[in-house]
């Protein structure tokens, strides 16, 4: 297996190309400025010959990077300059024994230039250095402050990603953070992969004690033989707890022509990636925000035995039947209640305009902080139930708050929040962040639709069922 610690963890960083902003934004200024929003705190060195002596955003510019004395490290360098000064300035990262290298500048496979990929790995080969990229924005790795994007926290989470694309990695990271409470722990954008490749860092997160979770968007796999690396160890991470979310495009025609216009591959079958995740127990999802809902309910909910008998609290009869109806689509069981349940239930919620059975409508008893308290208590002990569900869309009061995280505190199973937008309303809005945040504290996941929650619960536990029969199959 590689080793990552040097581009994970590096001594220093280089950013070659970047250019007074006066003559307009570069890629290199765009990743000076990343790396200073997010405060990387060691050195830092830039590069443009035209500049030498200048200072840029603080920092002073270099002609070349073999100016950098040799006591001075460099462990990770990007290169965000035209695709034809590719190969000559990689020579002069290869003579300074860079060991990683992010190609950022595009321009190679993708409009037919293959010539120019087969060059930088000729050259890369030569001084052993390993490539991500072209075409790509690089690492993000939010512990050690280091950024692709000014768009970037320096919270680590449990989520590891490997996109093709640049613009979703910036995307995806910052809507984990900042709409679902996932935060990541290494993020790569990996474009045309010439080198580097899905299967590499795949193997690296089977091991790395600070990703449970791996998210992809895949355009493509280079060949038959990464294919089968691929499959491999897909299986190695869920069999050993960490579940694997693929989201692959390409099913289309015009799909197919706009991945080989972006990052010079292929795309495979659609029956293919379907036996891929039934045989290794990865989740497939079809858009961004499934992944990163499903990623928010692996966060949450992967420690727990879950089942598929969800226990549903409601405030209208309709709102429960079209909960029970979503649900029973994504083959989610909405069981009776035991009697035992229902006695304790009707102690404390009144007779009038509710319904004590699953799901359970409170009416406007819902809104009793005292009775929703006991509400999820009980339904928690019901043996008929293996996890707990609430739709709260209206009232975030801080009273509502306290009486679910009382009962989130004594509860063993699940606790699981639907809270659909229904008004446009700043106040609103403000108060529901605060009550959304909370929740993702305390271990709740938060879904902001019926249908998004019943498609992560079914994938969450089709996930389980693949580690139950693993198990007994031992």
């Amino acid at each position: 297996m590689i080793d990552f610690e040097k581009l994970f963890n590096p001594r220093a960083i280089a950013i070659v190309g970047v250019r007074d902003t006066k003559s307009g934004p570069s890629g290199g200024d765009y990743f000076l400025r990343a790396f200073q929003k997010i405060g990387f705190d060691k050195p830092l060195f830039i590069f443009n010959p035209r500049m030498k002596g200048q200072q840029l955003y603080g920092i002073d510019v270099h002609g070349s990077i073999l100016e950098i004395p040799d006591r001075q490290p460099i462990d990770y360098a990007i290169l965000a300059v035209p695709a034809g000064l590719c190969p000559v300035l990689l020579e002069e990262i290869g003579k300074k024994k860079v060991p990683f290298v992010t190609i950022f500048s595009s321009g190679f496979s993708e409009i037919g230039n293959a010539h120019l990929e087969e060059e930088v790995l000729r050259i890369a080969r030569e001084y052993n250095i390993r490539i991500i990229g072209p075409n790509c924005i690089g690492v993000f790795v939010p512990k050690n402050k280091i950024a692709f994007s000014p768009v970037a926290f320096d919270e680590p989470g449990n989520l590891g990603m490997i996109l093709q694309s640049g613009g979703l990695a910036i995307y995806l990271t910052a809507r984990a953070h900042s709409i679902f409470g996932t935060n990541t722990s290494k993020v790569l954008s990996i474009g045309n992969q010439i080198d580097l490749n899905f299967v590499d860092f795949l193997k690296y997160f089977v091991t790395d004690e600070e990703t449970h979770v791996v998210g992809m968007y895949l355009e493509n796999l280079k060949n038959q033989e990464i294919g089968r690396e691929f499959f491999k160890t897909v299986k190695e991470l869920t069999s050993a707890g960490k579940p694997v979310i693929i989201w692959k495009v390409g099913f289309g025609e015009s799909t197919k022509e706009a991945i080989l216009s972006h990052t010079g591959g292929m795309a495979g079958s659609t029956k293919i990636w379907e036996a891929v995740a039934k045989q290794t127990g990865a989740s497939m999802v079809n858009h961004s925000d499934e992944l990163i809902n499903l990623a928010m309910a692996f966060k949450h909910l992967g420690e727990f035995q879950l089942s598929r008998k969800m226990g549903i609290i409601t405030a209208g009869g309709g709102a429960s039947i079209e909960t029970t109806d979503v649900f029973e689509r994504y083959n989610l069981k909405v069981p009776k209640i035991a009697q035992e349940t229902v006695e304790k239930l009707k102690e404390v919620i009144p007779e009038v305009n509710t319904i004590l059975r699953n799901p359970l409508d409170l009416g406007g008893s819902g809104g009793v902080p005292e009775i929703f308290y006991k509400t999820l208590v009980s339904l928690d002990s019901d043996p008929n139930i293996d996890a707990v569900i609430f739709i709260k869309v209206f009232a975030f009061s801080e009273d509502f708050l306290n009486a679910v995280k009382k009962a989130y505190n004594e509860m063993k199973k699940p606790l699981i929040c639907i809270s659909q937008k229904i008004v446009d309303d700043v106040e609103d809005y403000t108060a529901k962040l605060k009550f959304k945040q909370a929740l993702y504290k305390r271990g709740v996941p938060v879904f902001e639709s019926i249908e998004a929650s019943a498609k992560a619960l079914d994938k969450v536990c089709t996930y389980k069922e693949f580690l139950e029969r693993k198990t007994l199959s031992k």
